[in-house]
């Protein structure tokens, strides 16, 4: 099968989860023996990019995403133009592609792209985030996780001071979102990463037609994972790992105070990452016991938390689907994490019963880790397999790449007419 996959993630010098979740599919997809290349932007350079992001495939430029502010934050509105104008622009250049493939896979944060390719393209789309509904992708604001479905409340994500005017304008573009999303899933196969999402959409959207939608959960390259389990040393007493995007939601800074002065006089407590809260989290808490090693390659982090006694992931925030924890459970460490959003639903790829444990709050969560800190490390045997590695999922995607669209099946339909007449 030839299989065009399609992200304005990609490239990037950092590539973030979805980034590295279409490399992690596009390179199995590859070793399975499909023909697969990755469309992407065009404006980070175009020279080497599918070595820069470790695909083993080509890499095809085709749009530019420099600049999507279109003076939002000025003027204090989320423009209703905006998002359907850059998924217009993904949509042409998927046009321009997509006749040397059988499928479009496109991964990114523009749910209605699917509402302006062409008939006859065999499109499926896969759902990452809350950005289906949520114009800021992530449903958390003033530190806490947003449950606001009223789409004028909206406004208090782009100002603090909205008027009338700039809540009905918010409220326009809140409101075409959505619909626009839902017309697109109607249209076009769609993949959530958790059945949170899908009930997420439906909190927001009640009357939306999901039955063309499939929840797949996240994936990781296991035979990867498992080569750097068993290469790794004897895990760290102690070695507490925090890997991620050091910003608001993701409760590296909660967590670190609130495990001050609680966890056992042996434990450290290692931070991956960077992020635009780096700078304060590391004046306040580095110190022989908090280390901040910044940003890392995705080998290196692997490592990291291979060799580590407790993987820690305190999002405050809902995740979709974390990566993270999946990798954690794939390396054989323990991970504790707060039980929100899609993560409670990753309890089904345990390798062991306990192995991921959830907490209700964070305090609730620091105990959890002084708990498990509390007992010896130990280093589960590896497994031969991983119920999220992507080579167990692939035949699920590439049944659902197999099946017609609804368009299509009408498009086919109607050309028969014509021609019969």
């Amino acid at each position: 099968m030839r299989i065009l996959m399609v992200s304005e993630d990609l490239p990037g010098a950092q590539v973030g989860g979805l980034g590295k979740h279409v490399v992690t599919l596009a390179n199995r997809l590859l070793g399975a023996g499909h023909h697969v290349e990755i469309l992407g932007r065009n404006d980070r350079g175009v020279e080497d990019c599918a070595a820069q992001i470790g695909f083993r495939g080509d890499y095809r430029p085709g749009f530019d995403y420099a600049h999507p502010g279109w003076k939002e934050l000025q003027l204090g509105v989320f423009n209703p133009l905006k998002r359907p104008y850059f998924a217009r622009k993904i949509a042409a250049a998927i046009d321009l592609h997509a006749p040397d493939f059988d499928v479009v896979h496109y991964h990114g944060h523009l749910p209605m792209v699917g509402l302006h390719v062409a008939e006859g393209i065999n499109y499926v789309q896969t759902r990452h985030d809350q950005g289906s509904e949520c114009l800021t992708h992530l449903r958390f604001r003033d530190e806490a996780v947003c449950d606001k479905l009223v789409p004028g409340d909206c406004s208090a994500c782009i100002t603090k001071h909205a008027g009338t005017m700039r809540k009905l304008v918010t409220a326009i573009a809140v409101t075409s979102y959505r619909s626009q999303s839902a017309q697109a899933f109607a249209r076009h196969k769609t993949v959530f990463v958790s059945d949170f999402l899908r009930r997420q959409f439906l909190r927001a959207v009640p009357d939306a037609d999901l039955s063309r939608c499939r929840v797949i959960h996240n994936f990781v390259d296991y035979p990867r994972l498992l080569h750097i389990a068993q290469g790794a040393p004897a895990p760290d007493a102690g070695e507490v790992v925090l890997v991620g995007r050091i910003d608001a939601g993701k409760g590296f800074g909660e967590f670190l105070a609130a495990s001050e002065g609680r966890l056992p006089p042996h434990a450290r407590v290692t931070v991956v990452g960077d992020g635009p809260r780096r700078a304060a989290l590391e004046a306040r808490h580095a110190g022989p016991a908090v280390r901040f090693l910044g940003w890392q390659d995705y080998t290196q982090a692997l490592a990291l938390t291979a060799r580590a006694h407790i993987a820690v992931v305190p999002s405050l925030c809902e995740e979709a689907c974390s990566t993270t924890v999946l990798e954690a459970l794939a390396l054989g460490r323990p991970c504790v994490a707060l039980a929100r959003g899609g993560t409670p639903e990753l309890a089904a790829y345990q390798q062991t019963p306990g192995q991921l444990q959830l907490a209700g709050s964070m305090a609730e969560l620091v105990e959890r880790v002084r708990g498990l800190l509390a007992e010896p490390p130990r280093r589960l045997p590896a497994a031969p397999t991983f119920g999220a590695d992507a080579g167990r999922l692939l035949p699920r995607l590439l049944e659902l790449y197999a099946e017609q669209t609804r368009l299509f099946d009408r498009y086919v339909h109607l050309e028969q007419r014509r021609h019969a007449g």
